[in-house]
């Protein structure tokens, strides 16, 4: 479209200049001024032609599946066979799946205190029916007095934050 345009533009500057200039009377005036007048139009000319070459944009497209290429024989894994007596190590449980952050519901109780009661896992019950006991954070662990005595545990809601949930079942 510009190209058009900017033929249609050159044509007429040099229409006008043939007709306005006297044959008989040719000053230096009138040269620098026709002159000028093409120089402007040819900086006009590469500005718009600049401008399109700004615009113009790569158009790649994009496959719905990739391209397979087969590959070559020397680049194939070798697939080792596996013996009767090998065993496959199963893979590790997801992350909302896996047991080291299910506690043990027997270990969930309830103490009676002098300013309520307070619901914990008992410490004891936790070191004896679960196994990742050691790893559970130190600044859910409390000590209450009850009725019977001193007791120590970890609290609920501070685990529940920490990740662990109650196993059910």
């Amino acid at each position: 479209m510009y190209r058009k345009f900017i033929a249609t533009v050159a044509a007429a500057s040099i229409a006008i200049t043939a007709l306005g200039s006297n044959p008989a009377y040719a000053d230096d005036r009138d040269v620098a001024r026709a002159l000028a007048a093409i120089l402007g139009i040819a900086v006009v000319g590469k500005i718009i032609h600049d401008n399109n070459k700004k615009k113009e944009r790569v158009v790649t497209r994009r496959h719905a599946s990739p391209v397979y290429t087969a590959p070559h024989r020397y680049n194939q894994p070798q697939v080792q066979q596996r013996r009767y007596n090998q065993h496959i190590q199963p893979r590790p449980l997801p992350r909302h799946v896996r047991n080291d952050k299910l506690l043990p519901s027997q270990c969930f109780r309830s103490f009676d205190t002098r300013s309520g009661p307070v619901r914990m896992f008992g410490n004891r019950c936790l070191q004896n029916n679960f196994r990742h006991a050691n790893r559970l954070p130190q600044h859910c662990k409390v000590r209450v007095k009850t009725y019977n005595g001193k007791r120590t545990g970890y609290q609920a809601r501070c685990l529940r934050d920490a990740g662990y949930r109650l196993a059910r079942g």
